[in-house]
C-alpha cells in the first residue's frame, strides 16, 4: 500500500490489488489498517517520482496523438481526433493502447468517448476498456453514482443527503432548483459529460504545426540508422515546407524506444532551412554530441521529425555549378552544426538594445535569435534630428578608473591623464557628449557622465568620461576610461 499525510494523518493513497480483496479502501487511516492486518507492507508516497512518471508516460503516449493532457496525477486525456485511422480504426487503437501498458507492468483502465467527461466515467466505472458511441453518453452515465461527473466532494455530500445517488436522477430533477441549491458547476459538469458544452483538453507541450514520422517493424539502435531516418523524414518535410513557403528555424526528433522512453532531441537554425542534406548535417551534430549518454535500450520503433518554428524561406538563384549557398548561409551552417554539437550558447552574437550606458546598449544573445521587432513609425519632420556620435572600436565591458589630477573646470577634457601607471598627455580632444544616467534601471542614484575623446602626443586615441558634475554635490566628479580608437 501507498500512504500519504492528510490533516496530520497517515492515509491509504493507493493499494494494489491483495489489499483490496482484504476490504481495505483509499483514504483509511494507516492505523486502522494495521490494526486490522499488522503484517501489511506501507510504503511512503513520493509525489516528485510520481510527477516523473506521468511525464514520462505521457512522453510515451504522443505515439498514438501530439494532443496529451494530465489529468491529475492518476490519469491523462488523449485527442485522438483524426488519427484512430492510423492505427487501424478505435477499437483497434484502444487494444493496443491497453495491451502496450499492461506489457510494460501497468494496470491501466483506458476508455474512448465523444466527449472528455463521458471517457474519464467509463475508464473508472465500466469493467472493461469501452468505446462510447456518440448520442451515447447519457444512457451510460445514467447509472452511475455521481462520482462519474468529477464532482467536489461536498458537492458529492449534499446531493447524498437529499436522496440524489447516480447521475440519472440528476438529469430527472428540475436545472433551476439544482443550480440555485448546488451551484452552476453540478450542469456545466452534466452538459459536459452529454457534450451539450464543449470541453477543451490542453495539451502539455505545444502541438507542431509541421510532423512526420515513421513507425518500423524492426526496432533500431544504431545512430548510421537513426541518421538516415532523418534524411528519409526531412525529405517528406521538405514537400511540406516547400508548400507553405517557409523553412524550418527550430527542429525536434522524437524517438520511441520498445520499452516506453522517449527521447527527444531537439536542434535550431539561424536561418530558415528545409533541405534534407542541411537537417542531417545538424541532428548528426547533435546525435554525436549524445552518443555516449543516449540509451537506446532495446531500439526505437517509431520515429518523428516536427517542426516547432518557421519562418519565410527566400528563394536563392543558384550559380554556374548549381550551388545555392551563399557566404551568410555557411556561416550560419558553421554556427548551427557548433551548437548542435556543443549547446545553443556555444556561439554568440551581439545585439543592439535601447539603452543610454554604452556597457549596456549592446548584450550577447545566442547565434539563431532573432533581433526585436520595432513598430514602424511614421517619420515626423518637426521632431530634433540628434547627432550620431562616434564610438570606440573597442569598448571595455567595466570601465577603468583613471588619475585625472588636474582639469578645466567646470567642462574640457583633461590635460592629461594616467592610466595602467603611464602618464599620457592630451593632444588633441572633443566633446563633451553628456548621457543622463537610466534612473528607471538604476537601483540607486546614479551620476551624469560627461564622455570625451582624446587624442595623446604619441597618436593615441582614447574614450573617458567624467562620472559628476563639479559643484553639483560635495564629492569630487571621478573619472574612467571606456574604450580605445584607432
Amino acid at each position: 500500500m501507498i500512504s500519504h499525510r492528510e490533516k496530520n494523518t497517515q492515509r491509504i493513497a493507493a493499494l494494489d490489488e491483495r489489499a483490496e480483496a482484504l476490504m481495505l479502501k483509499c483514504g483509511m487511516g494507516i492505523a486502522d489498517a494495521r490494526a486490522m492486518y499488522p503484517s501489511i507492507e506501507i510504503i511512503e508516497a513520493d509525489p516528485e517520482a510520481d510527477r516523473r512518471l506521468m511525464d514520462a508516460l505521457a512522453d510515451w503516449c504522443d505515439r498514438y496523438t501530439p494532443l496529451v493532457a494530465l489529468d491529475g496525477m492518476d490519469g491523462m486525456f488523449l485527442d485522438i481526433t483524426g488519427c484512430a485511422s492510423l492505427f487501424g480504426g478505435e477499437r483497434a487503437m484502444l487494444d493496443d493502447i491497453v495491451s502496450r501498458f499492461f506489457s510494460q507492468g501497468f494496470d491501466v483502465r483506458a476508455a474512448l468517448a465523444s466527449t472528455p467527461g463521458a471517457a474519464w466515467a467509463a475508464a473508472r466505472f465500466a469493467s472493461e476498456a469501452r468505446i462510447i458511441e456518440p448520442g451515447e453518453e447519457q444512457l451510460f452515465l445514467d447509472k452511475l453514482p455521481l462520482a462519474a461527473l468529477r464532482l467536489d466532494p461536498d458537492t458529492r455530500a449534499s446531493l447524498e443527503s437529499v436522496g440524489l445517488r447516480s447521475v440519472g436522477s440528476l438529469t430527472s430533477a428540475p436545472r433551476a432548483p439544482l443550480a440555485r441549491r448546488f451551484g452552476k458547476m453540478l450542469l456545466l459538469r452534466l452538459d459536459q459529460a452529454f457534450g451539450r458544452i464543449e470541453e477543451a483538453i490542453s495539451p502539455r507541450m505545444p502541438v507542431a504545426p509541421l510532423s512526420v514520422e515513421r513507425h518500423l517493424a524492426e526496432a533500431v539502435g544504431q545512430l548510421e540508422e537513426i541518421e538516415r531516418l532523418v534524411l528519409l523524414l526531412a525529405a517528406s518535410l521538405k514537400q511540406d515546407l516547400e508548400r507553405r513557403g517557409e523553412g524550418a528555424r527550430a527542429l525536434e526528433l522524437l524517438l520511441f524506444r520498445v520499452d516506453g522512453a522517449v527521447s527527444r532531441i531537439s536542434v535550431g537554425a539561424s536561418v530558415p532551412v528545409r533541405e534534407p542534406r542541411f537537417i542531417g548535417k545538424l541532428f548528426h551534430e547533435r546525435l554525436a554530441a549524445l552518443e555516449t549518454s543516449m540509451d537506446v535500450g532495446y531500439g526505437f520503433d517509431l520515429v518523428r521529425l516536427s517542426v516547432f518554428a518557421t519562418a519565410n524561406y527566400e528563394r536563392t538563384q543558384a550559380d554556374l555549378g548549381g550551388e545555392t549557398v551563399s557566404d551568410g548561409e555557411d556561416v550560419a551552417m558553421f554556427a548551427d552544426r557548433v551548437r548542435a554539437r556543443l549547446g545553443r550558447n556555444a556561439i554568440l552574437k551581439p545585439m543592439f538594445i535601447e539603452s543610454h550606458l554604452p556597457e549596456r546598449a549592446v548584450m550577447l544573445v545566442p547565434f539563431d535569435e532573432l533581433p526585436p521587432q520595432k513598430s514602424a513609425q511614421p517619420a515626423d519632420e518637426n521632431r530634433p534630428q540628434h547627432r550620431c556620435f562616434e564610438r570606440p572600436q573597442r569598448l571595455f565591458c567595466h570601465p577603468e578608473p583613471i588619475d585625472v589630477p588636474v582639469t578645466q573646470v567646470p567642462e574640457g577634457a583633461p590635460p592629461h591623464f594616467r592610466w595602467r601607471r603611464a602618464l599620457h598627455q592630451v593632444a588633441r580632444s572633443e566633446g563633451p557628449e553628456r548621457l543622463a544616467p537610466e534612473w528607471w534601471r538604476q537601483k540607486e542614484q546614479a551620476e551624469t557622465r560627461d564622455y570625451y575623446r582624446v587624442e595623446d602626443t604619441d597618436g593615441r586615441r582614447y574614450w573617458l568620461y567624467r562620472e559628476g558634475l563639479y559643484g553639483a554635490s560635495t564629492a569630487s566628479p571621478r573619472w574612467y576610461l571606456h574604450g580605445l580608437s584607432a
